[in-house]
């Protein structure tokens, strides 16, 4: 069989077994293109013409199928901003829309280069070394609450050599890091509702439930991160925070907060703002008592 239509049949597979996308991929075409080309070890722009021997990636497909896992933890990759990862389910499926903008050349929301740089809520250690790679003076630092997920971020880090840039540090937000000060904070912290939880597709509960869980609205850890960043970071210094489709429930909650949105999944907040912000929520709160 030719490895395009060997494609093509695994697509109307995934087709009829009515999966859920997500991890990586958005539709059973490129499902298939992934599972296939990379559990046969080939890259993305492979000859389809080729020979294909579908039994070498029949067990991924089946499985793929039957057990709705994720095709990022059967192959144990995934890709983001053009680079791969290793991962398994000690971490969610790296898919954050900072990515993009670590990836923008020139970056407009960017003032200066930024010399320190933090990962709060690291999972894989994806952004991180995405940091890493587009500010190649900075030192960045990358923490986590699950220890697990630290050695899965340590795995990549090592990977790409980046071991004396980027240091893993284990810490529940800011906790570990009392008198750290950064010119970037970047964090893709859980966001997901607690009714969104309840909806999840089962490919999603393959994901580590602490990795997405964020109360009733969604903003269990944005609003820790929000009281604590102004602390933590330099004069200037940007938070860059992922929040999936809370927008409106970020405007809501903080009301007055200029954030700027160059996503409508991503928010950025400058250290001034943000403590003018709890400032003004501390004297609400001291009226109201």
């Amino acid at each position: 069989m030719r490895l395009g239509e060997l494609i093509r049949r695994t697509e109307r597979r995934l087709q009829a077994a009515r999966l859920h996308y997500g991890h990586g991929t958005d539709n059973p075409r490129d499902e298939a293109a992934f599972l296939v080309l990379r559990g046969l070890g080939l890259p993305f722009d492979a000859d389809l013409g080729r020979a294909a021997d579908p039994a070498k990636v029949e067990a991924l497909i089946a499985t793929r199928i039957a057990k709705r896992i994720p095709a990022a933890y059967l192959l144990h990759e995934a890709w983001l901003a053009g680079l791969p990862f290793y991962v398994d389910r000690r971490v969610i499926v790296p898919r954050s829309h900072i990515a993009e903008l670590l990836r923008e050349h020139p970056k407009p929301w960017l003032r200066r280069s930024p010399r320190r740089v933090l990962d709060l809520c690291t999972g894989s250690g994806c952004l991180a070394i995405l940091a890493a790679r587009a500010f190649p003076r900075a030192a960045v630092d990358a923490s986590d609450i699950s220890a697990a997920a630290l050695a899965v971020a340590r795995r990549n880090v090592e990977r790409y050599d980046l071991e004396e840039k980027v240091r893993l540090i284990r810490s529940d937000l800011f906790a570990r890091l009392p008198e750290k000060r950064y010119d970037l904070i970047l964090s893709n912290p859980p966001y997901v509702t607690s009714a969104a939880m309840r909806r999840l597709p089962a490919e999603y509960r393959y994901e580590p439930g602490m990795a997405l869980a964020a109360g009733r609205d969604g903003l269990e850890l944005v609003r820790r991160i929000l009281a604590g960043a102004p602390a933590h970071l330099s004069p200037g210094g940007l938070l860059v925070c992922e929040v999936g489709d809370g927008r409106r429930a970020v405007e809501r909650a903080f009301p007055g907060m200029p954030f700027l949105w160059p996503q409508d999944e991503v928010f950025i907040a400058e250290r001034a703002s943000m403590a003018a912000g709890s400032r003004m929520r501390s004297r609400r709160g001291s009226a109201r008592g």
